[in-house]
């Protein structure tokens, strides 16, 4: 059964036959049946043998000639099962595969199952990860793992029975090296520990063996060596002799395992030997030096460091870098006369080494000084001696040992000789030539010299010996006087050989005798071409007696006098009398009275006195008086009388100057008036010119005119300023005002002066402003400050308004910078605001310092610059990289980098170090970087690289600010090659049981140019030992192995070969068998505890099956919690790992993992998912966001942070630091540095400590910090901090300490209304600890109540007042007031806002008006309240007249309506067909202005004509008023009105409306008319164009009810007649029960009146319409009824509901005297009127609460 069998069948014949084949007779349909085939020489083959396939075959031949047959019978049986080839017991190690043989025979074939204990591991069904059953029936586990340990049961089964065999597996843990012994670098002398920590079967027994080099360690014999019982090895004292590679191989029967590692001992390199130092034969001044290259302590030298002594001085660094691979070098630049020495040292990364021997000391030969003796000074010292100072020459160019200096001098510009003077003591450095002439100019030059000679003379240094003064006056001086204040003088040089110096003029002395103190002196210049000077001395007291002299004079001082000559000088004019004055003023005569002149002017001879009459010359009369006199009675005048009084004194000249004044004879001088008629006119921007008529001049002369002027702002209430004052003009009629400001408002007024006193001033002038002009002055208080690296911040102080001198929208600021440096253009900018007070300069050099200026402008120029300020920008980062910038491969993993210095304009700071960033070309991975501390060194040892990569190298420079830009472009260089790493993607694509095909992918880092391939392949069993070895050609990428044994597993190694050797190799495993599956997905991952770190977890997992095709490797996926999605993290990972490190994790956050496992037929399932697992927290990633610093008091700042995002932050934020140090500014360095002349400074050696303050609260966002010092610029930067440790630092930010805005508000602030407009705003400074320097100024803000946002306005006051006038606001309305203060540094906080309120104006017109209910002869007028009330409304004013007369009249109505509500008013006096003109102003304490609107009366066109005559029909308590429908007009008919009027008054109005326009009849009760009054009715109809022509009038009905019964005189009669029968009834009954008793009985009767009074109710039930009736009555309506006093009801028809008082006034009454009485023009009605409460309360009811009422005379209505 289940066999093949074949049933030959041959024919032959010609043709040839066709076979055919039967069984039992039947014939064998081969093509349907898939079991049976027919071979092609006739056979027939049946596959899978079943019982039913028993029976007889025939096999037919048949052709065209006959046919023959053959048979045979076929019998088909079963076999039982058989195990030819049991399973062995077998040992084998963890990992490693293992095939249980399990070899059958049976028929039917037997079915295999393999079963541990009653677990089914694999059969036809059945298959468990990692147990496989092979064709053969044999078990495959692959890999074993220690739990499979066990005896396994082989079971063959068929329908014969079953058979089994079992055998034991012992499973042995494999021996793995867990902790390889790692690469190591160690410093001579230090320890070196190599681990090698195994795992292995505690079964088994392990044994550690280390080589070196492939030779084994003998670890006994050497005591340095020492070997754990772990496996570690321990090399104390390491030396060069320990360098080489270790191999740790564990060796025991559960397998062997070997990992290596190098190990490198660094030392310090040797010192360079063999220095010699010779002097150069090539160049002067210069040694050359020569070494050997040391060895290198096995690391590359990084650098020589040349250290020179001088003169036996300590050594010092002369070379700190020296070229590495040098051997030489010229030190130049060396100082004749000095003696050498030099040594060396290497260094290398573990440090310096020893420096060499010390050179022979070398002296260079003396040569005589190469520079002059420097800064060469002559003085002239006296007239005849000059001194000479000097300093010697640099001490690197005296090129040996000063003797001494020679000096030379000569006569400049003479051919004459030098003179020499030699000075033998080298300390002396200054000498005086004496003896020399004076005022002469001589040429000096000074030089040293040393033992080779005389070195170089300085430059010319030219001076002259001092002046002299001269030795001689003029000569034939003379002296005369010209006129009266003049004296003139003649004289000669002296000879210029007497002067001695420069003449530089003479001197013209004149002094009054015996004062020669005070004396007069002209200075004349000399005049070289005339032989006879000429000078005037004048400005000389008149007819005075001087002393002349004459001097000539140098720069030393004056010469000799010439001998004093006596003048005197001319006589002249006296000078005004003094104290003119009139006393015993009669109406003939007065008395004059004076003083004689202050000024005589000579010999006065008398006096003259003259009088006439006001104007009149011809009445003049004059005297001679002698003079003695000083008074003189003026007789003969005429009484009441002007006259000019004149008075002057007089000498032999003449009549000197008059004083003059008027006097009216009889009239004392009164005080002046004041001047009229005041006129402008010439106005400039500083000047005007006033025209005027004069006053009243007070019966005397006027002496003086004053001009004062509000300046500024002109009001009532404003201060007046004398501005000007003009004397002795009394006749002036116009004047030029000078010294006003421009731009201002002037208005001017005048007083005039007399004898007596002053007059009042004018009148006002108009005001007027004067023309602009540029400003006078620059902004006040410039400072500058650093605002950023590009940046300044410019403040000053603006200009006061009264600078302006012009319009202020014109005013701004120019800003002028430029370098101090002088390199670029002066630029500017333009502020355009007048109220600005800073301004920030961008696009500044970094770290360069600028000169800056400001000036203010209005539209007509510009006002002067202000001083220069001076700023620098703050330190950046270098804008460009060093330059020439190389890299040298040193080995396979370093490179050397080597550079030069950032060009100095572009480091942009203090170069604190570099960085050297690299990265692997075309690369998109960020570079790494290398730092480089200090910016001394200029190279840098680059380790770890990859081997045999091409890498991109660039450096930077950074400052404390941050790093530069690198240097560009970026340099190319790769490191050696090395032995090439394992081959990567080792797949098998075809296996077949004896051969299989693999391909590989060239290695990951190939560490070189691949050579070749060199695959090997075992059998992988515990006992195999036979390896097959093929070296292929390195473009191989496939291999096909054969001749393997089926069904087992094989090892397959691969390694690649470069120049330097043979690499790593990559292993896989592959099973010969074709049953391959895709594997089983791995256990779900495991994470232990202690394995889970920041940013990384170590994840283990246990492989599934691999289906028979091993794993090649492994996928790992990672997902965040909580909402994240999977991502894969590697897809590399080895394929006989079972843990990996999972790194590239954020800290402090959760994950899930899951595995998946991939072999040559493809992907497993993802394994099931982790747990979730939380990494630990790390030192946070970011820095806090510093939003801001600002100065907050004058020693502290507010600094302002936005702490780093939470997932930044990496575990549980803890707090902050503020780190902070204070940057001193010295001219070009940013801050004191130390060490900076040290080539050798570390980075911390070159910048400050840092500051630190713990902010331990994590929910702060702001800190001040304090105790700063005053005027330092501080760094500031931040960092946060959790339980791990601290973050990066922030971005330094920079802040002025010593300035800062006011921490407190202005206090008190008040605010007093003073005016409709205008508030006082009074306050008091902040207090003085929150001032924080001066203040400047305030800002007043203020805003209408409840409207800040719409209305707040800010007004600057630049001076540090305590009070402010805010002007230009709205009437009655309140506002709020807040102020701050500001000073250099900025505002302060506001105040809280301060309560006040304008006083009341006058209020703006109503809003709108509007006309409604507009008939023939009335209309409703309403109106909106004014948009600004500016006060309490007290009521308004409505005016209305026609627009043309009515009947010849024009008549004016006024109606004041009381109250600021009801806004309507019903006007019913109108004429038909008329324009009526309607004004209403509203009021306050005054009038607003007014709203105008007209109106024409009814009817308009289109309206319905009039109804039929209206037909009244009157019941007992009601009437019925019929008509008739008229012309509907334009439009239908859509409502009736009725009207009524009292019959006696004339007035209509609206009694009834909204009537439905289908009646023609309306019935009304009469309880709405006031009884006893007759009415006229009329009808009225309404369309769409409004209100038609009335009906004419009704005849008249009176408003009369029928008396109801009680009321009849007959049942009066009867009432009286009961009563009285029971009064006598009741009499007689007491009479007869009390007879003994007298009663006395007073009885009272009352009677009652008529009742017509209106109930409560009936009087509130008012028709509903839209305006209360107003009636222009001609009488006080003032109807009582007695009946209703006693029962107390006001009676009268109900008061017009006019809004509080109506007031009307007729100015023209000759039209209504039918409606208004003769004796009044006026209705006033007042609520107070009305004595009853409910009567007022039904009034105020019915104006307040209805916006439509009847006629005032009408009763409610009861329908």
């Amino acid at each position: 059964m289940e066999k093949v069998v074949d049933i030959p069948c041959r024919a032959k014949g010609v043709p040839p036959p066709s076979i055919t084949w039967y069984k039992d007779a039947g014939v064998v349909e081969v093509e349907k049946l898939p079991r049976f085939r027919q071979h092609g020489d006739g056979g027939l083959q049946i596959s899978g043998l079943v019982p039913d396939d028993t029976g007889m075959f025939q096999c037919f031949a048949r052709n065209a000639a006959g046919e023959v047959q053959t048979s045979t019978y076929l019998a088909v049986t079963s076999i039982a099962p058989n195990i030819t080839r049991g399973p062995l017991d077998s040992t084998v190690i963890d990992g490693m595969s293992v095939v249980l043989t399990c070899e059958t025979s049976g028929a039917p074939r037997p079915a295999i199952t393999w079963q541990k204990g009653e677990r089914i591991l694999a059969s036809g069904s059945v298959q468990l990860p990692r147990f496989t059953l092979l064709e053969s029936g044999s078990l495959l586990i692959s890999p074993t793992h220690i739990s499979d340990a066990g005896t396994y049961t082989c079971l063959a089964t068929n329908s014969r029975g079953v058979d089994e065999a079992s055998a034991d597996l012992v499973v042995w843990a494999r021996t793995r090296i867990t902790k390889p012994p790692q690469d190591q670098s160690v410093i001579k002398g230090t320890q070196a520990s190599m681990m090698c920590g195994a795992t292995h079967d505690p079964r088994v027994t392990i044994r550690y063996v280390w080589e070196k080099d492939g030779a084994t360690l003998a670890t006994e014999s050497n005591p340095r060596i020492r070997l754990d019982k772990n496996g570690s090895l321990h090399i104390s004292q390491t030396w060069s002799g320990d360098i080489g590679m270790y191999t740790c191989r564990v060796l025991s029967a559960g397998g062997n395992d070997s990992r290596s590692a190098h190990l490198r001992v660094r030392q310090l390199p040797h010192a360079p030997e063999h220095p010699v130092a010779t002097l150069s034969t090539v160049e002067r001044r210069a040694i050359n030096l020569t070494w050997a290259k040391p060895f290198d302590g096995n690391s590359p030298l990084l650098r020589y460091v040349l250290e020179m002594s001088e003169n036996n001085a300590p050594w010092t660094t002369l070379l700190a870098s020296v070229d590495p691979e040098a051997t030489s070098v010229m030190v130049k630049g060396l100082v004749p006369a000095r003696s050498y020495q030099f040594r060396l040292c290497a260094v290398n990364d573990v440090g310096k080494g020893q420096f060499s021997k010390d050179t022979e000391r070398v002296s260079l030969p003396e040569e005589p000084p190469t520079a002059p003796p420097q800064n060469v000074i002559a003085s002239g010292r006296t007239n005849q001696s000059i001194m000479i100072q000097w300093q010697p020459p640099p001490e690197s160019h005296q090129n040996g040992l000063l003797k001494g200096y020679i000096i030379r001098y000569c006569l400049a510009g003479l051919p004459v000789g030098y003179q020499f003077k030699n000075i033998t003591d080298a300390d002396v450095n200054n000498l005086l030539l004496e003896d020399l002439i004076i005022w002469t100019n001589y040429e000096i030059e000074v030089a040293a010299y040393n033992s080779a000679g005389l070195g170089v003379y300085s430059s010319k240094v030219t001076e002259w010996t001092l002046q002299g003064v001269p030795t001689v006056p003029p000569g034939n001086v003379h002296a005369e006087a010209t006129n009266s204040t003049t004296i003139r003088f003649t004289w000669n040089a002296p000879s210029p050989q007497f002067i001695n110096g420069i003449n530089q003029g003479y001197k013209l002395i004149a002094w009054e005798p015996e004062q020669e103190e005070e004396v007069t002196t002209v200075t004349a210049r000399p005049n070289f071409q005339d032989s006879i000077h000429v000078g005037f001395v004048s400005g000389l007291k008149k007819f005075t007696e001087y002393f002349t002299s004459v001097l000539c004079f140098t720069t030393p001082g004056d010469g000799p006098r010439s001998s004093p000559q006596l003048v005197r000088t001319h006589e002249d004019v006296p000078g005004p009398v003094g104290h003119l004055s009139f006393s015993d003023i009669l109406d003939t005569s007065l008395k004059v009275s004076w003083q004689e002149p202050g000024e005589k002017n000579g010999i006065l001879t008398g006096y003259r006195i003259s009088w006439e009459e006001y104007n009149r010359t011809n009445t003049r009369v004059t005297h001679y008086l002698p003079n003695v006199t000083l008074e003189y009675r003026v007789t003969g005048l005429t009484a009441l009388t002007t006259y000019t009084i004149e008075v002057a004194a007089m000498t032999s000249k003449g009549q000197g100057q008059v004083s003059a004044s008027t006097i009216s004879s009889g009239v004392p001088p009164e005080l002046p008036g004041a001047p009229t008629n005041l006129g402008i006119s010439n106005i400039g921007p500083r000047s005007v010119t006033l025209q005027f008529r004069p006053g009243y001049d007070g019966k005397t002369s006027i002496s003086r005119w004053l001009v004062e002027a509000q300046v500024g702002v002109v009001g009532e209430g404003e201060e007046w300023l004398l501005v000007h004052q003009l004397s002795n003009e009394p006749d002036a009629r116009s004047m030029e005002v000078p010294d006003l400001n421009p731009f201002t408002y002037y208005s001017f007024r005048m007083r005039q002066v007399n004898i007596v006193g002053t007059s009042p001033p004018s009148q006002p002038s108009r005001k007027i402003q004067t023309l602009q002009a540029p400003p006078d002055m620059a902004p006040a208080n410039v400072t500058l400050r650093t605002a950023s690296e590009t940046s300044l911040w410019l403040r000053w102080m603006p200009l006061p308004e009264m600078e302006y001198n012009g319009n202020p929208e014109s005013v701004g600021y120019k800003i002028k910078y430029s370098r101090s440096d002088g390199h670029g253009k002066t630029l500017s900018h333009v502020v355009p605001d007048r109220v600005e007070r800073e301004y920030t300069i961008e696009d500044l050099e970094e770290w360069t310092e600028y000169r800056v200026q400001v000036q203010a402008f209005n539209a007509i120029g510009s006002g002067p610059w202000s001083q220069t300020v001076v700023g620098r920008t703050r330190e950046s980062v270098p804008s460009s990289g060093p330059t020439n910038v190389s890299a040298l491969a040193t080995t396979s993993s370093s490179m050397l980098v080597r550079w030069n210095e950032v060009p100095e304009a572009d480091r942009n700071g203090l170069v604190l170090g570099y960085k050297v960033m690299y990265k692997e070309k075309d690369s998109d991975s960020q570079p790494r970087s290398w730092l480089v501390e200090g910016n001394a060194s200029r190279s840098a040892q680059l380790t770890g690289l990859g081997k045999y990569v091409l890498y991109e190298v660039q450096v930077l420079a950074f400052t404390r600010i941050g790093d530069g830009s690198p240097s560009h472009p970026p340099i190319l260089e790769r490191t050696l090659d090395d032995v090439p790493g394992p081959p990567m993607g080792i797949l098998f694509p075809e296996v077949r049981t004896t051969s299989v095909r693999l391909i590989w992918q060239p290695p990951a880092a190939p560490n070189g140019i691949i050579l070749a391939y060199q695959i090997t392949h075992r059998l992988n069993a515990t006992t195999a030992n036979i390896a097959t070895v093929d070296v292929l050609a390195p473009s191989a990428r496939q291999y096909t192995a054969t001749g393997l044994k089926p069904e087992s597993v094989y090892l397959f190694r691969i390694t690649a070969q470069t120049r330097k050797g043979w690499g790593e190799a990559a292993e896989a495993l592959v099973v010969t068998t074709e049953k391959r599956d895709r594997p089983q997905p791995p256990s779900k991952p495991t994470v232990q505890q202690e394995d889970v770190k920041a940013r990384s977890v170590l994840l283990s997992w246990e492989p599934g099956s691999d289906g028979l095709s091993p794993v090649r490797y492994y996928t790992i996926q990672t997902r965040e919690l909580p909402g994240g999605r999977w991502a894969l993290h590697s897809a590399s990972v080895s394929h006989n790992a079972s843990s990996f490190t999972v790194d590239r994790l954020k800290p402090f956050t959760s994950y899930k993992f899951r595995v998946k496992a991939t072999n040559d037929i493809g992907d497993s399932e993802f394994s099931e998912e982790s747990e979730s697992l939380t990494t630990l927290q790390a030192a946070p990633d970011e820095a806090p966001t510093i939003l801001s610093v600002t100065p907050h008091t004058t020693t502290s700042v507010l600094i302002r942070w936005q702490p780093p995002a939470e997932d930044k932050v990496n575990g549980i934020l803890l707090g902050f630091r503020i780190r902070y140090r204070e940057l001193v500014y010295e001219g070009l360095r940013g801050f004191t540095l130390r060490g900076i002349n040290n080539p050798g400074a570390k980075w911390a050696e070159l910048t400050p400590l840092y500051s630190v303050r713990n902010l331990s609260r994590p929910s702060l966002t702001q800190c001040e910090l304090d105790n700063l010092n005053k005027h330092r610029r501080y760094e500031i930067r931040m960092s946060v901090y959790n339980a791990v440790g601290e973050g990066p630092l922030s971005p330094p930010q920079e802040v002025f300490v010593g300035e800062a805005v006011p921490t407190a508000a202005p206090r008190n602030v008040a605010v007093h209304s003073t005016t409709a407009t205008q508030l006082d705003v009074t306050w008091e400074p902040p207090p003085l600890d929150s001032q924080n320097g001066d203040i400047q100024g305030y800002k007043i803000y203020f805003w209408e109540a409840q409207r800040q946002n719409l209305t707040e306005r800010v007004k600057t006051l630049f001076l540090a007042e305590n009070g402010v006038k805010l002007k230009n606001l709205t009437g009655y309305t309140a506002y709020m007031v807040s102020v701050a203060a500001f000073n250099a540094a900025g505002d302060g906080p506001r105040s809280t806002p301060a309560w006040g309120q304008t006083q009341q104006a006058a209020p703006s017109a109503p809003s709108s008006v509007k006309f409604s209910e507009l008939t023939t002869t009335s209309v409703n007028v309403s109106w909106e309240a004014p948009q600004l009330p500016n006060g309490v409304l007290e009521g308004y004013r409505v005016v209305y007249e026609p627009c043309t007369p009515v009947d010849g009249v024009s008549k004016i109505v006024t109606v004041d309506v009381k109250g600021s509500s009801p806004l309507w008013l019903k006007v019913k006096d109108l004429a038909e067909g008329m324009t009526y003109r309607f004004r209403i102003r509203a009021k306050t304490f005054t009038y607003g202005p007014e709203i105008e609107a007209n109106v024409t009366t009814g009817p308009g066109e289109g309206a319905p004509g009039p109804p039929g005559v209206p037909i009244l029909v009157r019941y007992s308590s009601a009437i019925a008023i019929h008509w008739s429908s008229g012309d509907p007009g334009k439009g239908p008919i859509t409502r009736y009105v009725i009207e009524a009027r009292p019959s006696d008054e004339g007035l209509w109005d609206i009694l009834i409306k909204d009537i439905p326009k289908e009646v023609s009849s309306y019935t009304f009760s009469m309880d709405i008319l006031r009884p006893g009054v007759s009415y006229d009715f009329r009808v009225i109809a309404v369309n769409d164009y409004g209100f038609g022509t009335p009906s004419s009038p009704s005849q008249s009905v009176p408003a009369q009810k029928a008396n109801p019964f009680y009321e009849e005189w007959w049942f009066l009669v009867v009432i009286a007649l009961v009563g009285l029968i029971f009064i006598l009834l009741l009499v007689f009954v007491l009479i007869i029960r009390g007879q003994s008793k007298k009663y006395a009985k007073k009885t009272d009767s009352g009677s009652s009146a008529k009742s017509g009074a209106l109930g409560h109710g009936e009087m509130m039930s008012l028709d509903e319409s839209s305006f209360p009736a107003l009636e222009l009555n001609n009488r006080r309506l003032s109807v009582k009824n007695s009946f209703c006093r006693k029962n107390g009801l006001y009676t009268r028809s109900p008061p017009r509901p006019s809004p509080g008082s109506l007031h009307y006034s007729d100015e023209d009454v000759t039209k209504y005297n039918d409606l208004i009485p003769a004796e009044s023009s006026s209705l006033t009605e007042k609520p107070s009127e009305i004595s009853d409460s409910q009567t007022i309360s039904s009034f105020l009811q019915s104006f307040s609460g209805s916006r439509e009422s009847p006629p005032t005379f009408l009763k409610s209505p009861s329908k």
